[in-house]
């Protein structure tokens, strides 16, 4: 294979990886169910933004041009405006891949920025469409090509211009606020029409309030009740959850957008063991109020939390595993509850019927995967969300 070969198959994959990257971040729930959720459409929009810059440097570092080849425009566009369109694709695709790797970037900033992904990858179509290129609109791969980036386009339409409006949710109410250490448990009230969820699922809350405006992720820390009415439990951990902890009212109204999320029970688990590391406990806190839920006796929640800022407290949680019937086992820092539960489940039951669900920061993840290594649980038998978007 020739460079000039290998560059013109890395700029159409690289494109390619950028249209689906476009229709991942559109939220569409077939495509949720698909991935298995959004948090894995997310990680895998990530991933395929960063592979996408890696095939377009290539690209552009070497000519895609051989004189064997039957070269000429799908559009004619004037010479300086097909080099203009040229270098601003790599330059724009890198500043918001090198924005999106940043942790330091705050939320707000990256989010604004991030929006622009869906104009560029106009700007990127729009090289291929303008520079002389052997792949042909007409030919197979301009037709797989061709579709694949006009459903791209078509899903960053939809993300950045009809999403708000045509997504399921609502405006609510904040009816109740109770303030824990650095964590807020927000009751909000349906205006109008509520919707229907899951238990375990998420949804982007927006207040629509100055500076608490920029829609956020939170898991939906209730189930789904007759009034409509939504819990949320979150923590201050950065500057948009820090202003909500310090700034959140009874009566300021708030835009849901949601079901999200594909954070289910396992229904053939023989034995379940449920993991909530501090906020990470909102998901089983609804899926201990869900009155539909069946075998819970087969249940143990591990609730892992720090004694100084526990928040709900463990008391409350107990109170939840009481009326559902599920065995409760609070697991302060430097407990070893956690290690003891494994452990032990896998010496009363097959380790392979034991099935762990997990919410939590990585760093506990990582710890939770040994021991169940330790124990011979399958790791295949671990169900989790990422916790991260970014």
């Amino acid at each position: 294979m020739t460079s000039a070969t290998a560059s013109l198959v890395a700029g159409a994959t690289s494109l390619a990886c950028m249209a689906v990257a476009c229709i991942l971040s559109s939220r569409w729930s077939f495509i949720e169910d698909l991935l298995g959720g959004l948090d894995r459409m997310y990680e895998t929009h990530k991933w395929l933004g960063i592979w996408a810059l890696v095939f377009v440097v290539y690209h552009f570092l070497f000519k895609a041009k051989l004189n064997t080849w039957d070269l000429a425009p799908i559009l004619e566009l004037t010479k300086y405006w097909t080099r203009m369109v040229r270098q601003l694709s790599i330059v724009v695709l890198g500043f918001i891949i090198l924005l999106a790797l940043n942790r330091n970037v705050p939320y707000q900033v990256w989010s604004w920025w991030h929006k622009l992904s869906g104009p560029f990858f106009i700007i990127a179509v729009l090289h291929w469409l303008s520079f002389e290129s052997p792949i042909r609109l007409n030919s197979s791969a301009g037709i797989w090509l061709g579709t694949l980036c006009t459903v791209g386009i078509v899903a960053a339409f939809y993300k950045l211009f009809l999403y708000n409006f045509i997504a399921q949710g609502g405006t609510y109410k904040i009816v109740a606020v109770d303030h824990g250490d650095k964590a807020v448990h927000l009751e909000l009230a349906p205006i109008g029409r509520s919707f229907p969820f899951q238990a375990g699922q998420f949804g982007f809350l927006s207040i629509m309030e100055q500076g608490l405006r920029e829609p956020h992720p939170f898991t939906i820390a209730s189930a789904n009740a007759s009034d409509g009415r939504i819990h949320f439990v979150i923590r201050a951990l950065g500057d948009y959850t820090e202003k909500l902890y310090g700034q959140a009212k009874i009566g300021m109204l708030a835009d849901i957008r949601a079901p999200h999320g594909r954070f289910e029970r396992i229904a053939n688990a023989n034995k379940e063991i449920w993991i909530g590391a501090g906020v990470g406990i909102a998901p089983f806190i609804s899926w201990l109020k869900d009155s539909s839920a069946k075998n819970l006796e087969r249940v143990q929640l591990i609730y892992c939390f720090d004694p100084n800022r526990a928040f709900p407290t463990p008391e409350r949680i107990q109170e939840f595993t009481e009326q559902a019937n599920v065995s409760f086992i609070p697991n302060p820092s430097g407990s070893n509850k956690l290690a003891e539960t494994i452990t032990g489940a896998a010496k009363e039951a097959d380790p392979s019927d034991i099935h762990i669900s997990f919410c939590g920061p990585k760093g506990l993840l990582a710890h939770v995967k040994q021991l169940m290594k330790e124990a011979d649980i399958p790791s295949k038998n671990i169900h989790y969300e990422f916790f991260e978007f970014r």
